[in-house]
């Protein structure tokens, strides 16, 4: 492009497909690469790390004192993202590895691994083929801050840290309970997690080291490494509390794991905002648009305005308005196009609501490239809606627009003159509400990606959740 010309003409087109290709984390990605292994020759390099294609496998770090259930934690995650669970003691049984037969011997003699053989030991996991494919998640490494430095410095970065805690009060008395399964490594509990099968009962035998003194020890050990520990991973830590049930501990880890970091790629919002009448659509749309400088597009407002301003599409749109009918889609289509084109919504973003309002005015929003990168559902109960709405009135003297609940005229004169628009009538109410739910479901199932807030609260609570949803991440769906 020729910088001395400005504004530049950008096609939406290119940065939704930037967006949709995730092309600035890709560059992003290839130049960290290149960064940290420094490669003679880059090109091949670059083709290598693309033919891989392993940016968003899972790269897990799990930390946690003793009986805080890390290594259960770590083997449900890695059954469950069919990923490669990576600790000390499966490192050094591997068969084929002279490496893993010299940290064998190491560790016979000084009960313990150094750390420049862990590391190295890693290392070489981590380059076999299924590392590469499906990801690793590390249980208890690293358990000491120059062993993390280590790892950065050969350029093993996790993508997620998830850090366990609990009182110590609560991990001695789990500690105590403990039980192993010497044929499967699963690890069991005597008052939280016992067998019904009585054949595993009766297999079950208790570690070494789990005396309250040794756990003590151990604990002492462990907080006086991980305050130095977790400083290294300031953007990617995420702290679990561990004193609640391992079911709840897994989902949260899960959750996050499942969820990417916020990115630096440029990113234009385009937002639709689906709910029925009454959800506070338009509200939402004005505080988006006021904070964030997206262009509000009301579907219905831009027909009213090609109307009142007399454009080639108001004359087709007229007579239907006349005769309170609705707008055919490919007559609103053309108009929605026309706005959505314009260099303020292609450089700004935009924030649409009153459209689509079926599946096929979606397909048709989408066949012309016009596709929402964040898409929200406001639910409301049937009973709030009958409420938000039954009860508005405008004051014909004035045209000042009050609710008998939450905003009641300040005097009686006022009151008595009041009018109720006749759509806002209970039954006029029903009759939209039961068309808005016979499409919602298709709509569902077409937005997947939707995120449903319930915005039967305090608007600026609901807007906090909307925000939210726009500049993290979308997660992903959990299975």
């Amino acid at each position: 492009m020729d910088a001395t010309t400005a504004p530049h003409h950008i096609p939406p087109e290119m940065p939704q497909y930037g967006e949709e290709r995730h092309v600035f984390e890709l560059m992003q990605n290839m130049l960290e690469q290149l960064l940290i292994y420094q490669p003679k020759d880059p090109i091949p390099f670059m083709i290598t790390h693309l033919q891989q294609d392993n940016d968003n496998v899972p790269k897990i770090v799990i930390l946690g004192p003793p009986a805080s259930g890390k290594t259960t934690i770590a083997m449900w995650l890695c059954k469950h993202l069919s990923s490669n669970l990576l600790t000390m003691d499966n490192l050094m049984a591997q068969k084929f590895s002279s490496l893993a037969a010299v940290a064998r011997e190491h560790y016979q003699k000084m009960k313990k691994l150094s750390n420049t053989l862990l590391v190295r030991l890693i290392q070489e996991r981590l380059r076999e083929e299924d590392c590469i494919r499906r990801g690793w998640i590390l249980d208890g490494i690293p358990a000491t801050r120059e062993q993390a430095l280590m790892i950065q410095t050969i350029g093993i970065t996790p993508r997620h840290v998830i850090a366990l805690s609990a009182p110590d009060t609560v991990l001695i008395e789990r500690n105590l309970g403990k039980r192993i399964d010497p044929q499967t490594g699963e690890i069991y509990h005597t008052t939280f997690d016992w067998p019904p099968e009585s054949e595993i009962q009766n297999r079950l035998v208790v570690p070494g080291g789990i005396s309250e003194l040794e756990t003590a020890q151990k604990l002492l050990e462990y907080h006086r490494n991980i305050i130095r520990i977790l400083p290294a991973y300031p953007k990617i830590l995420k702290v679990i509390n561990a004193d609640q049930p391992c079911v709840d501990v897994f989902y949260q880890a899960l959750t996050y794991v499942q969820t990417n970091h916020r990115s630096n790629a440029p990113f234009t919002p385009r937002v639709l905002l689906f709910g029925p009448m009454g959800s506070g659509k338009s509200l939402q749309a004005a505080l988006l648009a006021q904070k964030y400088g997206l262009v509000n597009v009301h579907c219905g407002q831009l027909l009213k305005e090609a109307v009142a301003g007399e454009s080639k599409f108001g004359e087709l749109i007229q007579p239907y308005f006349q005769k309170e009918m609705a707008v055919p889609d490919s007559i609103i289509m053309k108009v929605l196009s026309q706005r959505l084109s314009q260099q303020d919504c292609i450089q700004r973003g935009w924030v649409l609501h009153g459209f689509p309002k079926d599946l096929d005015q979606a397909h048709m929003l989408n066949s012309l490239g016009y596709q929402p990168n964040r898409v929200f559902f406001l639910n409301v109960p049937f009973d709030s809606v009958i409420e938000r709405l039954t009860l508005r009135r405008l004051d014909p003297v004035t045209g000042e627009r009050y609710h008998l609940m939450y905003k009641p005229p300040p005097t009686l004169e006022i009151q008595a003159r009041l009018l109720q628009n006749p759509k806002d009538t209970e039954e006029q109410i029903k009759l939209k509400l039961d068309l808005f739910y016979r499409n919602f479901l298709e709509l569902e199932e077409f937005y997947r990606q939707a995120t449903t807030i319930n915005a039967d609260q305090d608007p600026y609570t609901v807007f906090e959740y909307i925000e939210s949803g726009i500049i993290n991440p979308l997660p992903k769906k959990v299975p």
